[in-house]
């Protein structure tokens, strides 16, 4: 709608659509925030709640459907073109993606300075943080969580999306006390079976394959990584510690460990068999879930396919049920057929867009929740004391280290 339209129309009632318009074009508080990036596109910035390698992360507010949303932003100044490259990786990976424990893409939003990735928000942090400060997980809890990461690697991989940055600090809680696995920022897609050479991710979760130099196939480190994970969660430790990457080169090299007598039987043979030197001896995604560990865990399935943007809304084709309902909730926000019809940019560069997927997302998550309720009544391992926690972090702080070779 044009501005002089709108001017027209200030003193009659405005759709929630027409008005937030309006307030970005008009309104001198909502101008102020956007110079001082308090706000951008629909978005209201509020504080920071994560910091990347190359980026932040900021709470945000959808002005229309007040959604909660994470906002990675990154700054174009500090952009190299490989770290271009890896953002436009990121983007085009979480689009092919769409299951109930990945991080959902809702909307890509670029100023003069900056770039941001308007995400789904989970509330519940991070896996990191809880076993840091509450210390080792049971194993009862922790093959509900488990199960619903391997079934977001699984998706990736059957959609030839590689993670490369598998680890603890990306795994997130939601509101419903599920997981989601997120940050793609070293994500790549490709097919299965094609090798790739750049050395990425975070060394104490890193293949011994990555240190060879010789290229390695992406699945293959996925998957080792599901290994470290899985012991960092049962015992709160991680299999290769050192105090620099060079020495814990060597010691991934040499792939020697040990795992404590407290991990069943069970689990310990899942994870010798993850955590194999050669990675065609590695356990294949089919084998993790097969195996007597998880036997009896259901797998969550990923949502259908669904249209990226909202144009199939505005033609003559039969919705579905969940399609009517999110027509009809954008129709409620003042976004009609005809602003649908008369938009051409479909991409996530398109606040209709944004607006439509997070609806999307919101239904989704309404009839078709995530695996399964976690346990709250589940008890846990002794926590560690103050100063146990403090050296536990100290030891753990190789993790965190970027490898980008």
């Amino acid at each position: 709608m044009e501005e002089s339209e709108l001017g027209e129309r200030e003193n009659t009632v405005l759709t929630p659509f027409e008005k937030v318009i309006y307030d970005m074009r008009n309104n001198e508080k909502v101008k102020n925030e956007q110079i001082l990036g308090k706000r951008v596109g629909f978005y209201q910035l509020r504080g920071q709640i994560g910091i990347g390698n190359f980026s932040k992360v900021k709470l945000g507010i959808h002005c229309l459907t007040k959604e909660r949303v994470a906002i990675k932003i990154m700054d174009k100044k500090h952009l190299t073109h490989k770290r271009r490259d890896l953002f436009i990786n990121e983007v085009l990976c979480m689009e092919q993606l769409h299951h109930p424990n990945i991080i959902r893409l809702y909307e890509v939003l670029e100023t003069h300075t900056r770039l941001h990735l308007v995400l789904e928000y989970a509330e519940g942090g991070d896996l990191f943080t809880k076993i840091c400060t509450q210390g080792r997980l049971l194993e009862h809890e922790c093959k509900f969580i488990f199960v619903q990461i391997v079934s977001a690697v699984k998706h990736m991989h059957e959609n030839n999306v590689v993670h490369r940055d598998l680890k603890a600090e990306n795994v997130f809680y939601s509101a419903t006390n599920h997981v989601k696995v997120g940050d793609f920022g070293f994500s790549v897609l490709c097919p299965v079976n094609e090798p790739l050479n750049m050395c990425c991710g975070s060394p104490s979760y890193a293949a011994p394959e990555l240190f060879r130099e010789k290229g390695y196939f992406g699945i293959h480190v996925d998957i080792w990584a599901l290994g470290i994970l899985l012991y960092f969660m049962v015992t709160a430790t991680l299999p290769f510690r050192a105090d620099t990457v060079k020495k814990l080169k060597k010691c991934i090299l040499l792939g020697s460990y040990a795992i404590p007598p407290y991990v069943s039987d069970i689990c310990q043979k899942l994870i010798h068999g993850i955590l194999q030197p050669i990675p065609t001896n590695r356990y294949t995604i089919a084998n993790i879930l097969d195996c007597q560990w998880l036997r009896g865990m259901q797998c969550p399935e990923p949502y259908q396919p669904f249209h990226l943007s909202p144009e199939h809304l505005a033609g003559h084709l039969t919705l579905s049920e969940e399609e009517r309902e999110v027509k009809k909730a954008l129709s409620d926000l003042g976004i009609t057929e005809e602003h649908i019809y008369n938009n051409h940019d479909w991409e996530s560069h398109n606040p209709i867009t944004g607006t439509y997927r997070i609806i999307l997302h919101q239904n989704q998550k309404r009839y078709n929740p995530a695996g399964f309720a976690m346990m709250s009544n589940v008890p846990r391992a002794k926590r560690p004391n103050g100063r146990k926690r403090q050296n536990f972090r100290a030891r753990v702080q190789n993790s965190k280290m970027c490898l980008v070779l």
